[in-house]
């Protein structure tokens, strides 16, 4: 399978099995398109009028030693992998932790509805987050590495049990020949020196959220009475993001159908001084008002290409900054197996209730149909397990013609099961993003290339 685009001037081909990416003149283009369904002869005889006939013959050639050097029109041969990928010993790499089911904030999309997950306010005791931990050693395998993520709502509300459980994991890291990578995402209303000081000494990265210009985080991100987050969180992430080298944090927003601009947004975060940045598209149903809608994804598109035109103009000048969604690393990357099947929720990673419940991840968290087992008991539904297990880009047909599968390894489970009621199915709107914003990472790295030439 091969994808051609044009973008900012170039003309990109992207072999989908291997990967391999070409930059290419007119007249390879045009020949690569017609290739599959023309014989060289008729390729010769479309385009001699536009390119001239020997320039069309070299071009043919130079194709064709790609094909021979196996980085184009190459075949797919992960779709046998993907069997011993779902047989695999299950092996729980990652944990969500939500501290604190409660939150300081009335964000107007938040799924969790201000941390409550369709339930009731609580706070994980350090009992029961000590047992999680325990749960994660025992069931990790031969792995040495683990992830926690300190989650919510809010995990600042109860940062002492935060702090407990680092000390705890760090205990058992000794014992068990294990490494915790701890992570933690805040909102930053109790955001205070204390706390910035532990996270820079114990947390492997962290995660800020602020939605962008203060208009526009004001309106979704506000405090219970109505007034807005922004004046006071700005100077902390700030004072945060400097404290912590500019690295290994990054500041997370939600854009929505108010800032369909949300360029803007990226471009106000960075000039604000911020290096990390991430600001994703909300998944809502459509009928809510701030929801994203298949009309809108023309303007979207426009938006990433603006915006990725902005990085590769600031890395000229020295000014760069890193936008989570244009991060993509074309000579390694994820290892098959993370390709095929994305995050692990459900096998690899779980989510974990402030009463120890376990779900596949913190989307699913409330939904008694999804309810996977308990710290104490562990995975007792073990068909809901192997079911997540089975859920590759093999398992969903609207993968199968897909360029960026391999990049996005199918999507997210829960906005497919949220708007399908199938973890095997796709969100269409988060499809077409995605695909754009794997385009746009190409170009950048073909101008960088370019650019060192």
């Amino acid at each position: 399978m091969v994808h051609q685009y044009k973008n900012n001037g170039y003309n990109i081909v992207l072999d989908v099995n291997s990967g391999a990416v070409h930059v290419v003149d007119d007249t390879a283009y045009d020949v690569i398109a017609l290739w599959e369904t023309n014989t060289e002869t008729e390729i010769i005889d479309r385009l001699k009028q536009d390119y001239g006939k020997e320039q069309v013959a070299e071009a043919i050639e130079e194709v064709a030693s790609l094909i021979k050097e196996g980085v184009l029109f190459t075949k797919d041969d992960y779709e046998d992998y993907i069997l011993d990928v779902t047989k695999r010993k299950t092996v729980v790499k990652a944990l969500c932790l939500h501290i604190a089911h409660d939150c300081n904030l009335k964000c107007r999309y938040c799924f969790a509805e201000e941390g409550e997950y369709h339930g009731k306010r609580a706070l994980m005791s350090y009992e029961t987050g000590k047992a999680a931990l325990d749960f994660l050693i025992a069931n990790s395998g031969g792995r040495r590495n683990l992830e926690v993520d300190f989650f919510g709502g809010e995990p600042t509300l109860n940062f002492q049990v935060v702090k407990d459980l680092v000390a705890y994991g760090r205990e058992q890291e000794k014992l068990y020949d294990k490494n915790f990578r701890f992570t933690l995402t805040t909102n930053g209303v109790l955001l205070n020196d204390e706390i910035m000081e532990f996270a820079n000494r114990e947390m492997a990265n962290v995660v800020l959220s602020i939605d962008g210009r203060q208009k526009v985080n004001d309106k979704m991100r506000p405090f219970p009475n109505g007034s807005g987050s922004y004046s006071l969180i700005v100077p902390k992430f700030q004072k945060f993001a400097e404290s912590r080298n500019q690295e290994n944090y990054y500041v997370r927003g939600t854009f929505t159908y108010e800032n369909l601009d949300f360029s803007k947004d990226v471009i106000h975060l960075a000039d604000l001084g911020f290096k990390q940045i991430s600001v994703e598209p909300v998944v809502a149903p459509e009928s809510d008002d701030y929801a994203i809608q298949k009309e809108d994804l023309p303007q979207l598109f426009e938006e990433y290409d603006s915006l990725a035109k902005e990085l590769v103009k600031r890395k000229k000048q020295g000014n760069a900054f890193q936008f989570f969604h244009f991060m993509i690393d074309l000579e390694g990357g994820p290892c098959v197996a993370k390709r095929l099947s994305g995050c692990g929720s459900g096998t690899e990673y779980l989510a974990v209730t402030p009463w120890g419940d376990f779900y596949p991840c913190h989307q699913f968290v409330g939904n008694e149909k999804f309810l996977m087992g308990n710290v104490k008991d562990g995975i007792t539904n073990t068909a809901l397990r192997d079911e997540f297990k089975s859920c590759n880009v093999y398992s969903k047909e609207k993968c199968w013609t897909c360029f960026a599968k391999f990049y996005c390894s199918g999507g997210c489970a829960a906005n497919s099961y949220h708007f399908h009621g199938d973890i095997h199915n796709t969100y269409e709107i988060g499809c077409e993003l995605q695909k754009k914003r794997v385009e746009c990472a190409i170009m950048i790295k073909a101008a960088e290339t370019f650019e060192k030439e």
